[in-house]
């Protein structure tokens, strides 16, 4: 965009940025419901500690590694869905790379992969790995129905119909929950529940989005002007696989967290309480993942930097201070042990490592912000860069969990994710600063 572009447009406040985050913050707080309400369910049926270990500890870590790669579509959408040549070629690429990993899911869930690469790999113990298997394979769909779901998503945030992606995200929890109900009730096990309700949930939201998209498509979008250079497959390639690399790194955490904790003191106590854990952490930082689009949209306002910044710090600030009143009140005891229904030891196993994910929240916010001014510049290689640095300090802090031993899996693992977030934090920082000095207008 051109200076003269960026003066046209009217300066940058609060009440915009807030505008433009809360749909999206409502929509990925109602995504972060999920994972609460499925370790509830589980958490009340049969087994409970192996099969929250089997489905939070193993399967989904699992699963989301697996369908990493398309995680960041939702952000190449939103910067390149912006006429209908773009559209189609960022279409045919999505498609390809789905089919693809949903190859890669089977190979992993239905042949002998399981056993000579996942079980030795992760360590799973005996108990677990049969569910833990069972499990991964009802997440097969789960990886088409994202890329598509997040592509089209993109689409939407682009020509200003955020609200579709809440009401598309309540659906998808409407029929989570409506799933976990119907499948409990008939008594099966209860990491299968798990991902056959998350899968099903998913596979509504995408429907609901692609139905909502068809009018964009058909209306705005092809009556958009072409782009100046067309999105050949080169050009798309240097954008998107540095910014694929993203999460892909950052989910290879999850798996790597898990195989350090199979590997140190309470292995089976830290995989059961790391579900109904991690799903309590991601509800309270998902409104900071919500903030990367918002970030992306706006970093070419007025004023756009000094005020996504004192938005960052402010709502990131609060969301961290709501996860410091959970973990010294006892809230906190009451969601492990009275709602997930953990026994006493597990929910103070869980309610101490709360404490070591405060600053998360935080972090997720500023991440969002540095993400966001690189991204709308096509600048995604300090993005891998980054997340380079979150997955080296993750794994040099598993290791060392593991060398040392005598401190219980899941402390580790928190305190390592805590800390190779700030590394990650300020490593996007140091490589945004000469984007945050030409912001338009950033220090007015």
């Amino acid at each position: 965009m051109t200076e003269r572009m960026q003066e046209n447009q009217p300066s940058l406040n609060q009440s915009n940025v807030f505008h433009d985050w809360w749909p999206l913050a409502a929509s990925w707080g109602l995504m972060g419901l999920e994972m609460p309400c499925i370790s509830v369910v589980v958490g009340h049926l049969p087994e409970a500690e192996t099969m929250l270990a089997a489905f939070g500890g193993i399967a989904f870590p699992l699963g989301l590694l697996v369908e990493a790669p398309i995680i960041m579509m939702l952000a190449a959408s939103t910067a390149l869905s912006r006429d209908s040549d773009s559209f189609r070629r960022l279409q045919r690429f999505m498609t390809t790379l789905a089919l693809m990993l949903t190859a890669l899911h089977a190979l992993l869930a239905f042949t002998p992969l399981w056993e000579w690469l996942v079980i030795p790999a992760l360590d799973i113990p005996a108990s677990v790995q049969n569910p833990a298997r069972e499990s991964f394979a009802w997440l097969l769909p789960w990886t088409w129905a994202i890329a598509d779901r997040r592509f089209r998503q993109g689409l939407l945030i682009h020509f200003g119909m955020k609200q579709v992606i809440v009401f598309g995200t309540g659906i998808r929890l409407i029929a989570t929950i409506g799933t976990l109900t119907i499948l409990a009730a008939n008594e099966l096990p209860g990491a299968t529940v798990a991902s056959a309700s998350l899968s099903i949930g998913v596979i509504v939201e995408a429907a609901y989005v692609r139905f909502r998209s068809r009018p964009v498509v058909s209306g705005p979008l092809r009556s958009s002007p072409p782009a100046e250079q067309p999105l050949v497959l080169r050009r798309l390639l240097k954008f998107y696989i540095p910014l694929a690399l993203t999460p892909i790194l950052i989910l290879a955490a999850q798996p790597i967290g898990a195989a350090g904790m199979t590997r140190m003191p309470e292995a089976l106590e830290s995989l059961a309480v790391w579900a109904p854990l991690g799903g309590l952490i991601f509800l309270f930082r998902s409104s900071g993942i919500a903030y990367n689009e918002v970030a992306i949209r706006l970093s070419d306002r007025p004023n756009s930097y000094a005020q996504l910044k004192r938005f960052a710090w402010i709502t990131g600030g609060l969301f961290s201070m709501l996860l410091v009143i959970l973990a010294a009140s006892p809230l906190s005891s009451f969601w492990f042990k009275d709602v997930v229904g953990l026994d006493a030891d597990l929910a103070a196993l869980g309610t101490k490592a709360i404490w070591l994910a405060v600053p998360i929240p935080l972090l997720t916010f500023l991440q969002s912000l540095y993400q966001g001014f690189l991204v709308n510049s096509h600048q995604t290689r300090p993005i891998t860069e980054a997340v380079s640095c979150y997955l080296g300090l993750t794994i040099a802090g598993m290791v060392a969990g593991v060398l040392f031993g005598g401190l219980t899996g899941l402390y580790v693992a928190l305190l390592t994710y805590s800390a190779a977030n700030l590394g990650q934090t300020g490593w996007l920082y140091i490589r945004s600063r000469h984007l945050l000095r030409i912001s338009p207008l950033s220090d007015q």
